[in-house]
């Protein structure tokens, strides 16, 4: 297959003789999972704790906006049933989160962060915080700030 590469303000624009232009190295979906591994990397070895992403999100997200239902916490941290469910479950396992019946619908358990749970957050922020900065630090300052509204405008 014959194919030759043109640059064009840093961008490889491939051209190829065969029928098919995909390239994955060229497709969006592709480079925000290289993006996210780097950054799953760094999470890694910087967060301070044996915690995955998600339980940081779930817990960040409590100890941001208080105790509210599993579904609600879902639905504020993109993690669809299952994946909320067992966060939850393992976060409770490990003493960090707790459930009770909300006092408003009795049907419904509100999620809420222990006390363990509420120093772990306030322990890690810093460091997710620095987490953040350091995936972002081959970026200048207004590309950063392009990046996360253009990141955004996706959701």
């Amino acid at each position: 297959m014959a194919r030759s590469v043109a640059v064009k303000k840093g961008v490889k624009l491939a051209k190829s003789s065969n029928k098919s232009s995909y390239v994955l190295d060229e497709q969006v979906g592709f480079i925000l999972r290289q993006v996210w591994q780097r950054h799953s990397s760094i999470f890694s070895r910087d967060i301070g704790t044996n915690i995955t992403p998600t339980q940081w999100a779930a817990l960040s997200k409590l100890a941001e906006s208080g105790p509210c239902s599993q579904n609600q916490l879902g639905r504020l941290t993109a993690m669809d049933v299952a994946t909320i469910k067992g966060v939850i479950d393992r976060l409770t396992a490990r003493g960090l989160t707790e459930t009770s019946q909300d006092p408003e619908d009795g049907r419904r358990l509100l999620v809420s962060l222990t006390r363990a749970g509420q120093q772990l957050a306030e322990k890690a922020a810093p460091n997710a915080l620095a987490i953040t900065r350091e995936t972002l630090a081959p970026l200048e300052p207004k590309e950063r700030e392009t990046l996360m509204a253009l990141l955004n405008k996706l959701r």
